[in-house]
């Protein structure tokens, strides 16, 4: 007998959550400061400030690499970027698209395998974006560890269709649909070179996917047995 008091919803994976209300929260204090309702006159300038210290740049990142050195301060900035947006409608774009795809995403996966997909396309994200981007050094926002979680829903879904007897090019569609939407307004508003970043955390989190599914250990061990 089917227990009524299930829900016909799945909850939202509680790290995905805590993600949520971490980003979403910082942006709640940028913006009520940036509009004079928190932290006094002082309070406008803190999105800017967070972006300096806690943004990823391009500059840091290749300072570090010709001296060797590599302070906490700076290291840091390879996660903290993700949660300092430059406008509140970045962070909410962010914000939908994290509790969209970590909920399909949560249905396969177990919540730590989650947070490693969405560290591992932060990471990736950065690497990519301080070795090849020098116009345009600093890096803020969430989505190339959104990104990492489209690359795991992509892969999920490849593996879903094959099984199925399906195409598999069919999963890439989301992620083509939205490069193109990236190019279009890149040709209307100007070039925005964070795609790179994007891109990275997609393949990064699809590449990750591959070990962190259920089975996957077993799944490329056979694959690599077979060729």
């Amino acid at each position: 007998m089917q227990n009524p008091n299930i829900s016909p919803v799945n909850p939202l994976p509680p790290v995905v959550t805590a993600l949520f209300l971490a980003i979403m929260g910082i942006e709640a204090v940028f913006s009520l400061g940036a509009y004079g309702l928190a932290g006094g006159a002082q309070a406008v300038g803190w999105r800017v400030a967070a972006i300096q210290d806690y943004g990823f740049s391009s500059d840091v990142f290749r300072w570090m690499l010709e001296n060797g050195r590599y302070p906490p301060e700076h290291m840091m900035r390879f996660l903290t970027y993700a949660f300092v947006h430059g406008t509140f409608t970045h962070a909410l774009f962010v914000g939908v698209m994290l509790l969209a795809m970590g909920k399909f995403v949560g249905e396969v996966l177990a919540q730590w395998a989650i947070l490693a997909v969405f560290v591992v396309g932060t990471v990736a994200g950065a690497l990519a974006h301080g070795i090849f981007i020098e116009a345009q050094p600093w890096l803020v926002g969430g989505f190339p560890g959104v990104y990492g979680l489209i690359g795991a829903f992509t892969y999920l879904l490849y593996v879903r269709l094959v099984s199925k007897g399906s195409n598999g090019a069919r999963a890439f569609a989301l992620i083509g649909f939205l490069m193109a939407i990236k190019l279009v307004f890149g040709l209307l508003f100007g070039a925005d070179a964070t795609w790179l970043a994007d891109l990275a955390g997609f393949f990064a989190g699809f590449a990750v996917t591959i070990v962190l599914a259920p089975g996957g250990w077993a799944r490329l061990r056979a694959r690599l047995r077979h060729d």
